[in-house]
């Protein structure tokens, strides 16, 4: 009696085993085949270039919290899903990265200003050229040659129909913003130029120079308008009102000017940097003026007045050579290097 019960509980767990070890293949299985459709999913979608929408569905067939199991520690790991998933990240991140970094020029790259609707980037660059870019492919769509030195500042007309560059040839440049073409040379400072803007309108255009100097230019014709004469050294930041009623000049003087864009007559002088005058911006209703300077500090100014309504301080680097040029500084380091330095390495040497 006995040996019949042992020899049906024997058979009991035979079967219970076996059936669980089915169950268990079955499920191992469907598991694979889960992780091979996954698969092919993922590289669909890499595919069709929807690289993301690829990875996401791949990182929900990798194992998470609960596949730390027992159970689930002693199934073979099923990695289809995982190569299609490393596959998507590597097409993705490879084109992320060409898109990102667009390559083109031979030089150090100085100047970068985005078109009005944001489908096109300009740069500007030591190689004495200026290039537009598709801003989504990364890729160049035309480079614009004729300056005989560097590139120092780009912008775009508000229209996005014209560039405008400014060179250390001690020239601007206007041109077709759709071809490359070259519209007009703007001639007449006698140093390099280091800043440039386009009024809001589009009908004029204002640089800056070494020179101490700025300087309005009709936009249509190329020709001067009026020359700004006030600092008493190099002018490296210019800037429009919203209005363009108004223009705003950053010196070296440590001093910044406002100017009446229509007579070209200084309206105030903005004092009390104790060095250099690097930035300049209007606020958006064209009531304040924002400067920023080689002494650590920004300044907030009423721009009907030109007194100052509040100090911004807090950083705590300030520059050191008087008038140093962190933009002159960098690329004749790199002229006098065999290989390019970053400009963070170059602000180094100053004290």
């Amino acid at each position: 009696m006995f040996g019949v019960l042992a020899g049906l509980l024997a058979l009991v767990v035979v079967g219970t085993g076996a059936g669980r070890w089915a169950v268990f293949t079955s499920w191992r299985a469907q598991m694979a085949d889960r992780s091979q459709f996954m698969a092919e999913v993922v590289d669909k979608k890499v595919e069709d270039s929807a690289y993301v929408d690829g990875m996401l569905i791949g990182l929900d067939a990798l194992p998470d919290r609960k596949s730390l199991t027992f159970r689930a520690r002693i199934m073979p790991f099923e990695d289809s899903a995982l190569v299609a998933l490393d596959g998507a990240w590597r097409k993705w991140s490879s084109n992320w990265g060409e898109r990102q970094n667009p390559t083109g020029h031979t030089n150090w790259v100085v100047a970068v200003a985005f078109s009005p609707d944001g489908k096109r980037i300009l740069t500007g660059s030591s190689d004495s050229t200026a290039r537009l870019w598709d801003a989504a492919a990364g890729t160049s769509v035309v480079t614009l040659a004729g300056h005989a030195d560097r590139v120092n500042a780009v912008a775009f007309s508000p229209d996005g129909k014209r560039i405008l560059t400014g060179s250390e040839d001690n020239t601007a440049r206007l041109w077709d913003a759709a071809t490359g073409a070259a519209l007009a040379t703007l001639a007449g400072h006698t140093r390099p130029i280091t800043a440039v803007a386009f009024s809001p309108d589009g009908s004029h255009v204002l640089t800056g120079s070494y020179d101490k100097t700025a300087m309005l230019w009709d936009a249509a014709t190329g020709k001067a308008v009026a020359t700004l004469e006030g600092h008493t050294d190099s002018v490296y930041a210019v800037a429009f009102s919203p209005d363009g009623k108004h223009a705003l000049t950053g010196s070296w003087d440590n001093t910044a000017i406002l100017w009446d864009a229509a007579t070209g007559k200084a309206v105030a002088t903005l004092e009390g940097h104790t060095h250099s005058v690097y930035a300049v911006a209007f606020s958006p209703d064209g009531k304040r003026v924002l400067t920023g300077s080689g002494d650590g500090t920004a300044r907030l100014w009423d721009a009907a007045t030109g007194k100052a309504v509040a100090t911004l301080e807090g950083h705590t680097r300030r520059r050191g050579a008087e008038g140093a040029d962190p933009r002159r500084r960098g690329a004749e380091y790199g002229a006098r290097s065999r290989s390019p330095r970053p400009f963070s390495e170059a602000m180094k040497d100053d004290p």
